[in-house]
């Protein structure tokens, strides 16, 4: 008797279209420094191509997490009243 083939290998993911690493990037930078939101919506873009594509999704987590926190602190900061730092009125 003979063995069947085994099936064969899955064909790799288009090339050229991978920008999970760009997605997690930009969502760490905005979400530390500027914009909570953007941070939040880079990190769901890199964690989505990054299942797409069979990487690790660890930066568009941390990108949502940096901007949840961005959010919270500005939050806080406004609702003292020290959020625009450059008017000095303490």
């Amino acid at each position: 008797m003979n063995a069947p083939y085994p099936p064969p290998p899955p064909p790799p993911p288009p090339a050229g279209r991978n920008r999970t690493t760009l997605w997690g990037v930009l969502g760490i930078v905005l979400g530390l420094i500027c914009c909570g939101v953007l941070g939040i919506v880079f990190g769901y873009l890199s964690i989505r191509d990054a299942k797409r594509y069979g990487q690790s999704p660890v930066l568009g987590y941390l990108a949502i997490a940096f901007g949840v926190l961005n959010i919270i602190g500005s939050t806080i900061l406004r609702a003292s009243g020290r959020y625009p730092f450059w008017n000095n009125r303490y």
